[in-house]
């Protein structure tokens, strides 16, 4: 059974609720949450497809370098327990590292540590059930509940991913005692307990308290890093795999005809290093504000509530996430200042957190005006 289209959106909290469909682009207006294991799958079919080699199991152990350039790795062919093996070497006129957040080429090629970062503000739990709501199987759905926040997005076979972002410094109550305590965050945010009525928890929970947002240095002579090696967002606006794909088919048009010209290949992965990070910044940033799980939290919930009020309300957010609209737009000082007079009149014994919060995020807002240092 395939993923199902989310042709609509749902963002609720205390006392609102909001949904909408998406801008279409370029004929498509709908999203997709696909497991990792299948869309894994697809990726090395498609790759095998095109005419790539497929060497799975094996693991780079080295960069090989001739006057200064990448020319190659070192790669060791691994056992089913990660060890042992044959080590040997494969030359490459282009190195690729699109091996993640913990890149091994990234440490090999000395880019490991980040030009720019940022802390994440919220841990990270999810889970998958078992889904018969099929009133639901087409809604991407959000809830914000104080500084809770959580998600269900419908996915293949039948199940749904159900995602749980609480303040980081919660990650202490879940040590220890996962499973309780991702059911009681659940009903902590009322409106997502309720869209989980009849739905059955079927795999285990996967964690992760430390995720930090960052820009590395991605391009080097001979050597170039592609997805999250190079870039990461919190997850908490969804545009890591989005990016991911987007800009491994841009690098792959950039440098196609440069493969037998080093000079000219060098120039090419620098034009797009450059390229990826002008596009992302500002989405970057954003992310990061979202991401926050302070006093801020109360002050998104009422931002969101104006932004998502009226009719194509919903629409509205959405063309942000569909990188449609400027994502700037919707943290302009004004709306700001409006949402956080409403989560200070509301939000009674978190006032001083909502201030704090919102000093924050403007001191940074002001400092986004400005090219970021490292870029």
């Amino acid at each position: 059974m395939g993923a199902p289209r989310l042709s609509r959106a749902f963002i609720g909290g205390p006392g609102h609720a909001a949904d909408g469909a998406y801008t279409p682009v370029d004929g498509i207006d709908y999203g997709m949450c696909v497991r990792r294991a299948p869309f894994d799958a697809a990726l090395v079919e498609n790759a095998r497809e095109a005419g790539a080699e497929i060497r799975q199991g094996h693991r780079v152990t080295g960069v090989l370098w001739e006057d200064g350039r990448a020319v190659g790795v070192r790669v060791r062919d691994q056992n089913e327990r990660g060890s042992g093996g044959q080590e040997y070497e494969i030359r490459a006129r282009l190195v690729v590292g699109a091996d993640g957040r913990r890149s091994t080429v990234a440490r090999l090629v000395g880019a490991e540590r980040p030009r720019v970062s940022h802390p994440n503000g919220r841990a990270c739990y999810y889970a998958y059930y078992e889904d018969p709501r099929e009133e639901w199987r087409s809604t991407a759905a959000m809830w914000l509940t104080g500084r809770e926040l959580g998600n269900a997005f419908p996915c293949d076979e039948g199940l749904s991913l159900v995602l749980l972002m609480p303040p980081v410094e919660r990650a202490a109550d879940f040590r220890g005692n996962l499973e309780a305590e991702f059911d009681r965050t659940v009903g902590l945010v009322p409106g997502l307990a309720t869209r989980l009525e009849g739905c059955t928890r079927t795999t285990k929970i996967v964690s992760s308290a430390e995720y930090p947002s960052y820009f590395r240095r991605s391009s080097g002579p001979g050597w170039v890093l592609a997805g999250d090696a190079g870039h990461f967002k919190d997850p908490v606006t969804a545009q890591g795999i989005r990016d991911a794909v987007r800009f491994a088919r841009l690098l792959g048009e950039s440098v196609a005809g440069a493969l037998d010209d080093p000079a000219a290949l060098d120039r090419a992965t620098r034009a797009w290093e450059r390229s990826r990070d002008e596009q992302c910044v500002h989405t970057y940033h954003w992310t990061n504000l979202l991401g926050r799980g302070d006093g801020l939290a109360h002050v998104q919930f009422e931002l969101l509530r104006a932004l998502t009020e009226g009719p194509g309300g919903v629409r509205r957010v959405l063309d942000v996430y569909s990188r449609i609209r400027d994502p700037r737009e919707t943290l302009a000082l004004p709306g700001l200042l409006r949402a956080t007079v409403r989560a200070l009149r509301h939000g009674h014994r978190a006032r001083p957190a909502v201030l704090r919060g919102a000093r924050d995020a403007l001191l940074e807002l002001a400092g986004h005006r400005r090219r970021p240092e490292g870029f």
